[in-house]
């Protein structure tokens, strides 16, 4: 008889271990529960699982130290790790430990039994020691795209490759880039930042690699450019699709040798940094029109990072609110205001043209500004209130889509798209059919339908 896979599930939430007993149970997995690691420690000495999947922070010895336990002794045992707490520190920790994988609750359920099944099929590799720091807390994301930046950092820690940052303004490019540095082999060296676009064509050439005394009118002294004072550490060049064709040609020539000169200069310096680039343009368009060199694109995008903008991850405005009131009462020294049910629903319906940072702005303004300790609708500026009006307007349908299929998962309804999809199509046909005032043919032109269609459709639907 074929021996089965063993799963320890450790967790102190008893819903928790019900439902992941079930679903590994189905796919075929001996599944052994726990409510406390320690009795996972107790239990590890006589008998090894294949796999153990636990959460983070339990009563007594929490997951991150099991793991940490578990890295040392067996080494090669895969551990996946869950948490309601869906920050960067959360999913570096676990990277840090050795995880072999980071689950953020709510997770599919599905998801969780494939990853069972992959950490079954590779022996789970021990990350790098990486180092966290108090500025990684300012990352916070509950949304599936923020959670997989937060592992693309993790797997990063032990890496030296060369990443790309995409997003808009404001969506938080510096501060991925300085966690990846932090969180990497090279965090005891320097971590040098220069903004490519604030800095004329001229000019940038010198920023970038120095120069020799008498390289040029007003070159007076020797100067080491950022590649020199970035030496051992990390180099961000944000804004890189704003840079000039003919530095991207120099700048290509480092990255392949790893070599160059200071302008003027005639000695051969070594290159030895990693090169973080942000931008906020689509460099494959501008490659496709001959203004971004593809072969640069191409080195500088080895591991790539997209950050959504602040409207495709409305979950996150709340925490995020709060973390930046907490912020700016401690550096302004006063209490920190919090905000009432219709200032936050304000604030969640808000386009954020400046995403994040926008964000920030208004609640170190909100901190100096609103007159009381709750901060309520009038409170919010008018703009912030405007455009909240204006999205709520133009958006109406889908937010109440979105209301009306987050109730139906919630209540665990199955299946939904078989009854929001016939109702789309009659609420579509009936408005078709009153602005053609009841010709079909037409109201078939409109909709994008062949008559035949329409005929079946009329049918289905009940629609006379």
């Amino acid at each position: 008889m074929t021996r089965k896979s063993s799963v320890w599930v450790v967790d102190d939430d008893a819903s928790i271990r019900w439902v992941l007993e079930k679903a590994l149970s189905n796919a075929g997995f001996a599944v052994t529960l726990f409510d406390r690691a320690d009795d996972v420690l107790k239990r590890i000495g006589r008998e090894q699982p294949d796999v153990i999947v636990t959460d983070i922070r339990m009563p007594g010895t929490s997951g991150l130290e099991l793991l940490d336990v578990l890295g040392k002794d067996m080494p090669g045992l895969p551990v996946i790790v869950m948490t309601a707490y869906s920050d960067l520190d959360s999913a570096v920790s676990a990277y840090q430990g050795g995880a072999f994988e980071y689950l953020p609750k709510p997770f599919d359920l599905e998801e969780a039994v494939a990853l069972v099944g992959r950490a079954l099929q590779k022996k789970a590799q021990g990350e790098a020691q990486v180092t966290t720091d108090e500025k990684d807390s300012e990352m916070i994301g509950a949304a599936p795209a923020m959670q997989t930046v937060f592992r693309v950092i993790g797997r990063l820690s032990g890496s030296q490759m060369n990443v790309l940052i995409s997003g808009e303004s404001g969506t938080g490019k510096e501060l991925v880039a300085r966690a990846i540095y932090r969180n990497s082999l090279r965090a005891s060296k320097p971590f040098v930042a220069i903004n490519t676009a604030a800095i004329p064509a001229d000019l940038l050439e010198s920023e970038l690699f120095g120069h020799e005394k008498g390289a040029f009118t007003g070159a007076q002294d020797q100067r080491r450019g950022r590649f020199e004072q970035a030496a051992g550490g990390t180099l961000f060049l944000d804004e890189i699709g704003d840079m000039p064709i003919e530095l991207q040609t120099r700048l290509l020539r480092v990255l392949s040798d790893g070599t160059f000169f200071r302008v003027g200069g005639h000695q051969e310096l070594a290159a030895d940094v990693r090169v973080i680039a942000a931008t906020n343009q689509d460099l494959v368009s501008r490659v496709s029109e001959g203004r971004f060199r593809e072969d640069l694109f191409h080195r500088l995008n080895v591991i790539g990072i997209t950050l959504p903008p602040l409207r495709e991850r409305r979950e996150d405005i709340p925490a995020l609110a709060e973390s930046f009131l907490h912020r700016a009462a401690t550096e302004l020294e006063v209490e920190p205001k919090r905000l009432d049910d219709g200032a936050l629903q304000l604030l969640c319906e808000a386009p954020w043209p400046g995403n994040v940072r926008e964000l920030e702005n208004l609640c170190r303004r909100l901190t100096v500004l609103a007159p009381g300790a709750t901060v309520t609708a009038g409170d919010l500026p008018p703009d912030v209130n405007a455009q909240s009006a204006g999205v709520q307007s133009a958006q109406t349908w889908q937010h109440l889509l979105e209301q009306a299929a987050a109730e139906r998962f919630a209540m665990g309804q199955k299946d939904v798209l078989s009854e929001f999809g016939p109702d789309f199509e009659r609420v579509l046909l009936r408005t078709a059919l009153g602005f053609t005032r009841g010709r079909k043919q037409e109201a078939a032109r409109w909709i994008g339908w062949g008559r035949n269609t329409l005929t079946r459709k009329l049918k289905e639907l009940d629609i006379d």
